[in-house]
């Protein structure tokens, strides 16, 4: 087994465990990062004992005449609270029927081609926002900011591809490009404008709904953030679905996203060597990625939301636990990424019974040592700003450009309805241990946004620059020394679509026409593989006639992909493709790792120190750990985090806070903390105390149930969760 030395470079302890020292009730606000908002979750459910996830933040969910005192009780037990609603559907009915400002509205509800409104449930439609949706959001929006909410999150602006045929939405057509609607459905071009009006409405009612509560802020002297909780690019493109995306960051108001990437999104099947099927696991680090990628460098911010369960309830627990650590780490692979939804729904994760589509009697409610180990993880989340992190495979940075429009080429005219022209290009390199990003085209024009990025891979299948003004950027870090690799057959039908590379004076038959001007590329440079190599000031560009759409769906494509991409990587010293069999990277005391199949043929990695697997919930001490192929591993670094005499708690199922120590010059001494976790639920604990435990006495009661290892002085604890507070206090 190859092994990665764990001592390469010194990792600092820069704040401890300093989650550990958290809130937990009202009375003991005294946790000074819970203002940092590290983690959060959302219900719609008031404050109970079995889902006291002891977060920093509780999202209230609903803007009902209820949620103020719903919003109290989460303040009550000392949560900082924010509201979230849904955009694009909820009981709105006040709207739907006039009952809002006397205008029947029901000709604002999605509409498909047969004429159907399309439905969340009922009559609570997905909407065509019309020009005063924004407005009535406000309305409940305001009851929310009047109880005192520190952020407000407008939940997934959603439009489908199949809808456009609503009566609202032809009259937001025709004043929007000044013109008769179109079906969508007869042209490639009407299906493009079609999509572009849908990115707009959204962007239009969350406008409305940022701009009050600015105004609201200045009329009150409030802060209140503004959120917006959506899923990635490439779940949206993938399930048909338009929304505002990156546009959003240029918005006035808003602060920032939740990327609502789980489970449910990242197993959709994809295409790779010519198999469809899912791949949990490198999706879900492409989709975490591409929502990263639409702050970086704008200043706002991102949480990344994990799902211990998913929207689907005919999957068993195993399932969902294979498919949550998959999940979880492939979001901890994002080290610039530091704050976390830890659930979307706690209720329907400790309260509810799988798999549904079993008899009532054969049904599980979640197995006690999932309950601890979520508990664990959830502690270590808050635990993840780590200013000092290192990727263990010197592999240059990579990125791959996507853009809003991979929405708009959608529908009856969409020819790769996987996104294979996305998976095609990203999915070879992250099999073989390279991480990729998924680099915003619209965010191009960001200072600096290129810079820290050695290779870039561009294709137009499948997605179009919204603007001319993109691709002087590009040409721009070339010159600088970058490697650019333009794959694309020019088989895309959306090439023909009227906008501006063909318009206004424009003559190109293919935006990529406008791009290769503007590179102004010269004599090309002879190849030993299929494509063209073209020197550009200090960097390189290389041009290959194929479709990534083959290179996913043809086995034995990707391969011939690898090679085009490690020829352009050698034409410069700075450039390195590192091919591995896993993912690994140092993040603080933290090693996250994953093992990767239908990788490289290699002896697996690993790595030999002492370790706890956080995904463990006995915190046994590991001394070799193997990255076999899909396995997935949270580790925590006991030789970064033990401080030799120090007492002190190193991870817990629980919330920890007010740690005290007091001991002589024989090492004997007491220590206490306080402790709350998820009623009903089994607690552990990992400590170092440097001297034999005489008495444990939790809440007054003295525990028997511990271990303590005199050699590493380790010491476990176990004890069933309360959601009340209780004192340790540990005397050795």
């Amino acid at each position: 087994m190859k092994k990665i030395s764990i001592t390469r470079s010194p990792v600092s302890w820069l704040c401890g465990l300093a989650l550990l020292a958290a809130c937990a009730c009202a009375q003991q606000l005294d946790d000074p990062k819970q203002i940092m908002e590290r983690t959060c979750f959302q219900t719609a459910a008031p404050y109970a004992d079995d889902i006291n996830l002891r977060s920093d933040v509780a999202i209230v969910y609903g803007i009902d005449k209820g949620m103020p005192a719903r919003v109290k009780t989460w303040r009550d037990r000392g949560y900082r609270v924010h509201l979230m609603t849904g955009v694009s559907w909820g009981e709105y009915q006040d709207y739907l029927y006039g009952r809002f400002d006397n205008i029947n509205h029901e000709n604002e509800a999605q509409t498909d081609k047969a004429g159907n409104k399309i439905s969340h449930g009922g009559d609570v439609y997905y909407m065509s926002p019309g020009a005063n949706y924004g407005k009535f959001l406000c309305v409940g929006v305001k009851r929310a900011l009047d109880a005192g909410v520190q952020a407000v999150h407008l939940e997934e602006p959603e439009f489908w591809v199949r809808a456009g045929y609503s009566e609202g939405f032809k009259k937001e057509w025709k004043d929007y490009y000044h013109e008769d609607w179109q079906p969508q459905h007869t042209s490639v071009d009407a299906q493009w404008k079609s999509g572009k009006l849908k990115y707009y409405l959204y962007r239009r009612a969350l406008q409305q709904v940022f701009d009050f509560i600015q105004d609201y802020n200045k009329e009150h002297g409030t802060d209140v953030k503004c959120y917006v909780p959506t899923h990635s690019l490439l779940s949206y493109a993938h399930w048909n679905i338009v929304s505002p995306e990156s546009s959003l960051a240029q918005l006035k108001g808003c602060d920032g996203y939740i990327a609502q990437v789980w489970t449910g999104t990242a197993r959709s099947p994809v295409y790779y060597n010519g198999e469809f099927k899912e791949r949990t696991f490198e999706s879900a680090f492409l989709e975490y990625s591409s929502m990263y990628n639409l702050v970086r460098s704008t200043g706002r911010t991102v949480w990344y939301l994990n799902d211990p369960v998913e929207d689907d309830p005919k999957h068993d627990w195993t399932d969902y636990r294979v498919n949550w650590e998959s999940t979880l780490t492939a979001s901890l692979l994002q080290p610039e990424v530091w704050r976390y939804e830890v659930m979307p729904w706690p209720d329907r994760v400790f309260r509810g019974r799988y798999p549904a589509n079993v008899p009532v009697e054969q049904r599980q409610k979640i197995p006690a040592d999932y309950a601890t180990e979520l508990q664990i993880v959830m502690t270590a989340l808050n635990d993840m700003n780590q200013s000092d992190w290192e990727w263990d495979q010197p592999s240059s940075k990579v990125g791959q450009f996507v853009s809003d429009s991979l929405m708009f080429e959608r529908g009856e005219f969409g020819f790769a309805e996987h996104l294979d022209y996305v998976y095609g290009l990203a999915l070879p390199l992250v099999k073989r241990g390279i991480p990729v990003d998924m680099v915003q085209l619209e965010n191009v024009g960001i200072k600096d946004y290129l810079k820290d990025y050695k290779m870039l891979l561009l294709s137009y299948e499948g997605m179009k620059p919204l603007s001319p003004d993109y691709h002087k950027p590009i040409a721009d870090w070339v010159k600088k020394g970058g490697l650019l690799a333009i794959i694309d057959a020019d088989s895309d039908p959306f090439n023909a679509v009227k906008d501006w590379w063909n318009s206004d004076g424009r003559k190109y038959a293919t935006p990529r026409e406008h791009l290769m001007e503007i590179l102004d590329l010269r004599k090309p440079v002879e190849t030993p593989v299929g494509g063209t190599l073209y020197k550009l000031g200090k960097g390189y560009v290389y041009v290959e006639k194929k479709s990534p759409k083959a290179i996913a769906t043809t086995p034995g494509e990707q391969e011939n992909l690898m090679a085009s991409l490690r020829f352009l990587a050698s034409q410069s010293r700075k450039v390195k493709l590192n091919e591995r069999s896993c993912l690994t990277l140092r993040r603080g005391p933290y090693f996250i790792a994953a093992g990767l199949d239908e990788s490289i043929r290699e002896e697996p990695w690993g790595v030999d120190g002492r370790f706890v697997n956080l995904f463990d919930p006995s915190l046994k001490v590991l001394t070799s750990v193997d990255f076999t192929p899909g396995s997935r591993y949270l580790l925590l670094n006991l030789d970064k985090v033990q401080k030799g005499d120090e007492p002190s708690v190193l991870a817990a199922a629980c919330k920890v806070w007010g740690e005290k120590k007091d001991q002589d010059r024989n090492q004997n001494g007491t220590f206490t903390c306080n402790l709350e976790g998820i009623g009903g639920t089994k607690a552990v604990m990992l400590l170092n105390i440097p001297n034999v435990p005489k008495n444990v006495i939790l809440g007054g009661e003295k525990l028997t149930d511990f271990e303590y290892d005199v050699l590493s002085r380790l010491m476990w604890i176990r004890f069933d969760n309360t959601a009340s507070a209780r004192e340790l206090r540990i005397e050795y």
